[in-house]
């Protein structure tokens, strides 16, 4: 067994609770996200710096704090412990030196949907499930699909038909059944729903399970670890369904309970495109939930994101912390990248060379200092979008 201290899940938004051992999309009382809860006390007496020094390099380490209960459910592909690099030469270039990038490319499948994914398709497992299904852009599909191929599951997955044939190429060879839809990731997300009710297939959509959000949780603890139990002033995230940020922002409130960070928090910064920006708007208009955006329309496949389940803590995230949400535009996104590849040796996916883009536009403004330090995330690997560089 492991050391999962896993107690029950919460819904998000209502407060009620439900026991964490069935298989569980929304809370059924109200609709939104159901997020884990743990014994933090207990995990507190085994997840210590000094126990962290001698476990294995991957988002594993964590286990106090995550889902799984059986050894035997934890599908590994070589997860978490992405480096945190030190991109001075990027710094000094742009004038705010202490800039690090958290690069997420290095993850099975080239992107930080091997983090959420690993640990839903892990859990899915462990409680009997034998189809799953996704709505995906690109990145989250290809992981969703190799866990499901490490677990024996069956998988099927709907995606936009204009995502870049990488992606679909790479559903198709792990296995999975992919259909393409006319339309945008929501649309496919209706597909999914429908197929879920009529074959029985276990919706992994973002946060509509409670945990892949656990997986991308330990973005946070590795970064805290990684800093030496410290956290950056600020942290710039591509945000398409938010599963990310919102994790991170889980991960510093266990932390702290369990006395490993202390009351600091980073300003969190949402970054969406230009052509796509629902929490940028809702952000600015002060709204506690984001209306769907219409036309939605980007090279960043990750931020075509038109609705997310989860808007209501994205915003709670960025308002509590003092952050901010700042859009960019396709055209940023594909200048920055070159700009980041050559000064760091980082081939960012788009999304990822949006949040440099953003950076510079907070400098600009004053809202980040130069003494300040900058933690970006890039996201994924640019080579699965070869045709934007040519």
């Amino acid at each position: 067994m492991t050391l999962s201290t896993l107690t029950h899940l919460e819904c998000g938004k209502c407060g009620a609770t439900y026991d964490a051992h069935q298989l569980m999309n929304l809370c059924p009382a109200c609709g939104k996200p159901l997020l884990a809860r743990y014994d933090l006390a207990k995990a507190a007496q085994t997840l210590t710096p000094a126990a962290l020094k001698t476990r294995p390099a991957n988002l594993w380490r964590y286990e106090e704090v995550l889902p799984v209960q059986r050894d035997d459910a934890r599908l590994m592909l070589g997860e978490g412990w992405t480096p945190l690099v030190c991109a001075g030469t990027l710094g000094n270039e742009i004038g705010c030196p202490n800039t690090l990038i958290k690069d997420e490319s290095l993850n099975p499948t080239g992107s930080f949907k091997a983090r959420g994914l690993a640990m839903a398709v892990s859990r899915a497992l462990e409680l009997g499930a034998k189809e799953i299904a996704i709505p995906s852009a690109g990145n989250a599909a290809g992981a969703m699909s190799a866990y499901a191929a490490a677990a024996g599951l069956k998988a099927h997955v709907f995606m936009p038909a204009d995502v870049p044939m990488m992606f679909r190429v790479e559903c198709a060879q792990l296995g999975a059944t992919v259909t393409l839809v006319d339309g945008l990731i929501t649309d496919c997300g209706v597909k999914v729903r429908e197929g879920a009710q009529q074959h029985g297939w276990f919706d992994v959509s973002t946060l509509k399970e409670p945990y892949r959000i656990e997986g991308k949780k330990t973005m946070g603890y590795e970064l805290a670890e990684q800093l030496g139990w410290t956290l950056p002033d600020v942290i710039i995230y591509p945000t398409g369904g938010g599963t990310g940020l919102v994790g991170m922002w889980k991960a510093f409130d266990e932390m702290e309970q369990m006395g490993l960070i202390g009351s600091k928090r980073p300003r969190m910064v949402t970054v969406q495109s230009a052509g796509c920006a629902p929490m940028v708007r809702a952000f600015e208009e002060e709204t506690e939930f984001a209306e769907p955006w219409q036309g939605a329309k980007t090279v960043a496949d990750g931020l075509r994101v038109p609705a997310a389940v989860g808007d209501f803590l994205i915003l709670q995230a960025l308002r509590q912390s003092g952050g901010i949400a700042i859009t960019v535009t396709d055209e940023e996104m594909i200048h920055y990248a070159k700009v980041m590849g050559r000064h760091t040796g980082i081939f960012p996916a788009p999304e990822g060379s949006a949040t440099l883009a953003a950076q510079i536009h907070l400098l600009e403004k004053g809202w980040i200092q130069p003494d300040e330090t900058v933690v970006l995330f890039n996201t994924g690997s640019g080579l699965k979008y070869a045709h934007l560089w040519a």
